[in-house]
């Protein structure tokens, strides 16, 4: 077998590992929240069209990509805490603005200053994930825990996945969105917090790095599975472009769930390649059964947690592909690729559904369909390449 799982180390789960990680869940169900809620808004609140709407969700993708080139040297030239708390407390003035927006100001909001906003938010949510989880986290850790510290943050994301769109639904039934922006700027203002308690020695900075570099930011050498993960994301951030229920989110959740045990116990001594095989297979079964079978009651259960157990699967196998695949001192850098493939995938493929397939959901799920069995094809080479070129 060539299977290639972390360790457990419970001296890991120390008090300021603990804080970071709830950090990063916090921050990122702060953005998640405004996944199922944030179209609803603009579509009613804000008259837009599907092409507006999808611009501005779609932003928040673009937005990822526009300091990442300068936070090596941000962090070098200022201390790294503090470059993550700026940039968090950045994403909680955007979502308080949001909440200005449409509790205070009662009228309608421009669209480009929307789609600034929201380019912004994409900016600064990269930044601080790029510090908080490729920096901060692992610098909590001994060197042999790092592999399973960036593991388990992954999954304190994955899960916000879930409970973040579950809270932003169960808010707005009962509540308003001026709620749900007020409750996704209070996750972003604790997650602040823990990083403040959490105390960082100070370290001499590098006066070698350059401005703009590619160090924390985005690893060439990763081109391969960045490429491949970017299909699996966007096919799967067109689904949340649907009006989704807050079952499907509730059960969404369980398949997360499901897929850790599956990963510590069902895929312990399998073949490398069998988790994202198996993760792509459930999401082609779970699209499958929304195409034909939409009408029975076990779909609206099952779909789901099929989705939830095959992004859980498919997103912790590539994480700790690209963590592999890094070389020295490269791990940071390999966080923040992956990262921004599992960010900018769903915000991009959020965009395209609704800009481009508002009111064809059928249409949408082909297309989605057509581009997960490009992904299984996709990865039988870069599979392949990985073990080819895999540093670790």
């Amino acid at each position: 077998m060539n299977a290639q799982n972390t360790s457990v180390h419970i001296r890991l789960w120390q008090y300021e590992f603990w804080l970071l990680a709830i950090s990063e869940f916090l921050l990122s169900m702060s953005v998640y929240m405004l996944l199922p809620t944030m179209p609803l808004w603009l579509a009613g609140d804000q008259n837009l069209n599907g092409v507006e709407a999808g611009l501005v969700m779609g932003a928040f993708g673009a937005g990822l990509f526009a300091l990442g080139a300068i936070v090596s040297f941000l962090i070098e030239h200022y201390r790294r805490n503090i470059v993550c708390v700026v940039a968090i407390a950045s994403v909680a003035a955007l979502l308080a603005l949001l909440y200005y927006l449409d509790s205070l100001r009662y009228q309608f909001v421009e669209f480009p200053v929307l789609l600034l906003l929201r380019f912004a938010m994409g900016a600064a949510f990269g930044v601080s994930q790029m510090v908080l989880c490729s920096t901060l986290i692992i610098d909590t850790c001994e060197s042999f825990q790092r592999t399973e510290a960036n593991f388990a943050t992954g999954w304190f994301g994955r899960i916000a996945l879930a409970l973040g769109p579950l809270a932003g639904l169960l808010l707005l039934r009962y509540t308003d969105h001026s709620i749900v922006f007020l409750a996704a700027t209070g996750c972003a203002v604790a997650s602040l917090v823990l990083v403040l308690m959490v105390n960082f020695p100070f370290r001499i900075p590098e006066d070698d790095v350059s401005f703009f570099c590619l160090d924390r930011f985005f690893l060439p050498h990763g081109t391969v599975l960045f490429i491949n993960l970017l299909l699996v994301t966007v096919a799967f951030g067109m689904l949340l472009s649907l009006q989704l229920s807050v079952r499907f989110y509730a059960m969404m959740m369980c398949g997360f769930l499901g897929a850790l045990l599956c990963w510590r116990f069902v895929f312990r001594d399998a073949e490398l390649k069998s988790e994202v095989v198996t993760g792509l297979i459930l999401l082609g079964a779970a699209l499958m059964m929304l195409l034909t079978r939409s009408t029975l009651p076990i779909v609206s259960y099952a779909a789901p947690m099929f989705f939830g157990l095959g992004m859980g699967l498919i997103g912790s196998r590539f994480l700790l592909f690209f963590i592999k695949l890094s070389r020295h001192c490269q791990r940071g850098t390999s966080q923040s690729t992956f990262m921004l493939g599992w960010e900018s995938g769903i915000a991009i493929g959020l965009g395209l559904g609704l800009g481009c397939f508002e009111g064809a959901p059928q249409q949408l799920m082909f297309t989605s369909l057509f581009l997960m069995v490009l992904a299984l094809a996709a990865y039988q080479f870069s599979h392949s390449w990985f073990m080819k070129n895999k540093n670790r």
